[in-house]
């Protein structure tokens, strides 16, 4: 889906982005290539640079994905009472509210550009870094 979002996208930003490795998710776009789910192509400003796109069968597979899950929620919805309903809507709305407030809130996260190992104190950090277990 990161790849789908953002089409052309490199190995490196698509770990930052899923918080993984860079070693991690070189493995998985193998296995995803291994698929037929993921095309790597040279970079056009940089051939060195990989971009990462999907192909045709992964965003058709994508599509029915999104389909089954709206039915099935569809079917869930239908399955509550009118009162259940609203509540679940107070409950999300008020659980967005709280949410875009802490992210409004919350301090910038700068990545570590440093060479080594990032700090461990959790402010700033490198997501394909080593992690503590």
């Amino acid at each position: 889906m990161v790849v789908e979002r953002h089409d052309g996208i490199n190995l490196r930003r698509l770990a930052t982005l899923l918080d993984m490795l860079l070693s991690s998710a070189s493995r998985l776009c193998d296995r995803l290539v291994a698929a037929g789910m993921l095309e790597r192509e040279p970079g056009r400003v940089d051939r060195r640079e990989i971009s990462l796109h999907l192909t045709p069968e992964a965003r058709g597979l994508l599509a029915e994905l999104r389909r089954d899950r709206r039915r099935r929620l569809a079917d869930v919805l239908a399955g509550m009472s009118d009162e259940g309903r609203q509540a679940l809507l107070r409950g999300v709305r008020e659980f967005d509210r709280v949410a875009r407030d802490q992210e409004e809130s919350a301090p910038p996260v700068v990545p570590w550009q440093g060479s080594g190992v990032p700090p461990q104190d959790g402010a700033v950090g490198d997501p394909s870094a080593a992690r503590s277990a």
